[in-house]
């Protein structure tokens, strides 16, 4: 059973907490990760871009010229695709669907998985307490700066506080989450998971029910 040191806020260490296995130690399997996250990103995916078809174009209603006898080509409608300010054919559409689906025990054992593979790289780091005393980003990057902790940081909080979240907000290579909200996504794109003692309690309560 792997164990994480507990700090406190000028640094020293102060214990040592065994992570629970079923969480921080399991076998990873780069495809399962690999399909949880597309499945994040394509269901985050919102579709912007969006063009007319005939029906939504304005006006067009009355046919341009009559059908024979003036020489030029044939047309019903100044919405058709020929014409210029006409509606588009086969363009992006905002109703276009990108979402995925994965089986719910697949996607938390991938989740895991990521954390799992913190562990093994001690790159878990907590701390006994984390109560700043007024919000102050200059006082919680020194506070933090005493921790072994690597360039990008997502910090796990076992619930939401205000002032930890206004206080880091504007530390661009900080994140912060609630424990119970946890994703691969999220994991993997941060070098370290720092938390207060208290988030391992949040995540064996909600990953493990």
């Amino acid at each position: 059973m792997s164990k994480v040191i507990v700090y406190n806020s000028t640094g020293t260490k102060v214990s040592e907490v065994a992570l629970e296995p079923k969480i921080f130690a399991v076998a990873v399997k780069p495809q399962v990760i690999q399909q949880a996250v597309r499945t994040q990103l394509a269901n985050s995916r919102v579709a912007i871009a969006h063009t007319k078809n005939r029906s939504e174009v304005r006006g067009g209603g009355k046919k341009p010229w009559r059908q024979k006898g003036t020489g030029r080509a044939r047309h019903g409608s100044i919405r058709s695709p020929l014409w210029k300010g006409g509606s588009v054919t086969f363009g992006p559409r905002s109703d276009r669907n990108f979402s995925l689906k994965m089986n719910r025990k697949a996607k938390r054992q991938a989740l895991f998985m990521v954390l799992s593979d913190r562990a093994k790289e001690k790159n878990i780091v907590l701390i006994d307490e984390l109560a700043p005393k007024a919000i102050k980003t200059k006082d919680f990057v020194a506070s933090i700066s005493k921790l072994p902790l690597k360039k990008t940081i997502l910090l796990a909080l076992p619930k939401a506080d205000q002032v930890i979240i206004k206080s880091t907000r504007n530390i661009p290579y900080l994140k912060t989450i609630n424990a119970d909200s946890l994703n691969v996504v999220d994991v993997l794109n941060h070098e370290t998971l720092f938390m207060p003692k208290a988030s391992l309690e949040v995540i064996t309560k909600t990953y493990l029910k």
